[in-house]
């Protein structure tokens, strides 16, 4: 399992790894709008936040738009904008990195 990993490109594995967090960070949203709906037992906002900080940012925020769920909760809204504001910053940096040659894919 571990050779096979190695044999792939980071790239690769981070695109793996992004389209499976999004798509579980936009089921755990999913979950939680139907819970609230059924008066069932909710997923907590830190598992909804964490799902976004390992990636799946984009996922909650279609989510968000798409059950209209957690649209206007504070501070909830501002943790996750800060979140992806983050995630903005640490992506441009990383590409600053790899244009200047400091950081090799």
């Amino acid at each position: 399992m571990l050779e096979a990993l190695a044999d792939l490109p980071l790239l690769k594995i981070a695109a793996g790894w992004l389209l499976l967090v999004n798509l579980q960070t936009f089921t755990a949203f999913w979950f939680d709008k139907r819970a609230a709906l059924r008066g069932f037992w909710r997923t907590s906002e830190a598992n909804l936040l964490m799902g976004a900080f390992l990636g799946g940012t984009p996922g909650a925020f279609l989510a968000r738009r798409v059950f209209r769920h957690k649209t206007r909760k504070q501070p909830f809204v501002s943790r996750l904008k800060t979140i992806a504001f983050l995630q903005i910053v640490a992506i441009g940096g990383a590409m600053g990195w790899y244009a200047a040659g400091i950081l090799q894919v």
